[in-house]
């Protein structure tokens, strides 16, 4: 956990003040809940509506719901779902024409009412990935309005993680498992002999301006000592961890490595690792007319680098092969990210690796990538030697 100074405690009663809070200021709160066999994003009308009693378990193309007696509200992995699908949505209208009977043509810009989203329970990795989005798509040369409006909006309440999965690795990433910045309100769920509450920082103004309207108690340093031990002792049980290296050299260096042919090999480039990644945002755009060719639309929905024309230009794709696609994902998300925003476009949540169809693990491959770099050097060092 941050430094930042406990503030309060909050009772099961107390969540439910807060998410009542939070719809008395017209908020549409999301939150994870549990439907279809895992703990999806969805609005939430009521705190009971979270996956109290419920884990998960995952590993390389597995995801288990699995039942907790201790009845943890926050204690599940990231599902398949990530808050872009909130602020960066799957398909959105840009603009529609239209055209009058003396052929003059108007054009109406997509206007839509700006949401006032309430996001509870989002993990720290995930807050870092929306920090990313931010920097890709409010800042440089190529704004999205859209996503601007929506996030301009948004109240973020954290819920740190105190039960990582098997294949998170935040902590490589430098993204968790504490909640450092970036939110209005961070829980911390305890679960123990003296019940169940939720510690309470505060982050911004509005974030403290919501907890004066819930039923609270001041935080004792017992249960504060409690919350930083469990953060404490998940950064510490961490499924997975990227090797640590420069990984923006590493890949800049490996960019004709065998291991690319031993992925592509698996590989089925369906694009499972770029839907289910909070801070994957390429688009594409659609334009489509009804039956007169009177009416016309442009809507923008997501694509991904793993799809054959993703790439494609006059006389075929710049990327026709699985090598050359996963390449281009891996290199981008660890290493040439730096170069267009500064960053890391990876946060370490483990998805990619929960929901790849066959199981490809991005800190295997990181991992292979380095070994095969240092085999490759260990020999041109004793070559040298010998010479």
């Amino acid at each position: 956990m941050s430094s930042s100074p406990a503030t309060a405690v909050l009772d099961r009663n107390g969540l439910d003040a807060l998410v009542e809070a939070l719809r008395a200021e017209g908020r549409t709160v999301v939150g994870p809940t549990v439907r279809d066999g895992a703990v999806v994003l969805d609005e939430l009308t009521a705190a009971g509506q979270l996956p109290f009693g419920w884990g998960s378990e995952v590993e390389a193309g597995r995801y288990r719901l699995v039942p907790r007696a201790d009845g943890a509200a926050f204690a599940h992995t990231a599902g398949p779902q990530s808050w872009k699908a909130f602020l960066h949505p799957q398909r959105e209208k840009l603009w529609s024409a239209d055209r009058a009977a003396d052929g003059r043509v108007s054009f109406a810009a997509e206007r839509p009412v700006r949401p006032s989203y309430a996001f509870l329970g989002v993990r720290p990795c995930d807050l870092r990935a929306i920090a990313v989005q931010d920097n890709v798509l409010t800042g440089g040369h190529y704004r999205d309005d859209g996503y601007r409006r929506r996030r301009e909006g948004a109240f973020l309440i954290a819920a740190e993680c105190t039960e990582p999965g098997a294949t998170c690795f935040c902590v490589s990433m430098g993204s968790g498992p504490a909640a450092e910045a970036g939110f209005d309100l961070a829980l911390t769920e305890i679960v123990d002999d003296a019940g169940h509450r939720f510690l309470v920082r505060v982050g911004s103004a509005a974030g403290e301006a919501v907890l004066s309207r819930v039923p609270r108690r001041v935080a004792d340093e017992e249960t504060a000592s409690t919350a930083r031990n469990a953060v404490d002792a998940a950064r510490e049980r961490m499924g997975r961890s990227m090797p640590p290296v420069d990984l923006r050299t590493l890949l800049g260096g490996t960019l004709e490595a065998d291991r690319w042919d031993d992925v592509a090999a698996r590989c089925l480039t369906c694009g499972n690792c770029t839907m289910v990644c909070p801070t994957c945002f390429c688009t594409t755009t659609e334009d489509v007319s009804d039956l007169t060719g009177d009416h016309a639309e442009r809507w923008q929905r997501w694509d991904s680098c793993f799809d054959l024309d993703f790439s494609y230009l006059h006389g075929g794709p710049v990327r026709a092969s699985a090598r050359s696609r996963y390449r281009q994902w891996l290199t981008h998300k660890l290493s040439t990210w730096y170069d267009q925003f500064g960053s890391s476009g990876c946060v370490g949540c483990g998805r990619c690796i929960t929901w790849c169809p066959v199981g490809i693990d991005i800190t295997e491959e990181a991992a292979a990538l380095h070994d095969e770099l240092a085999d490759r050097l260990r020999r041109q060092d004793a070559e040298e030697t010998q010479r």
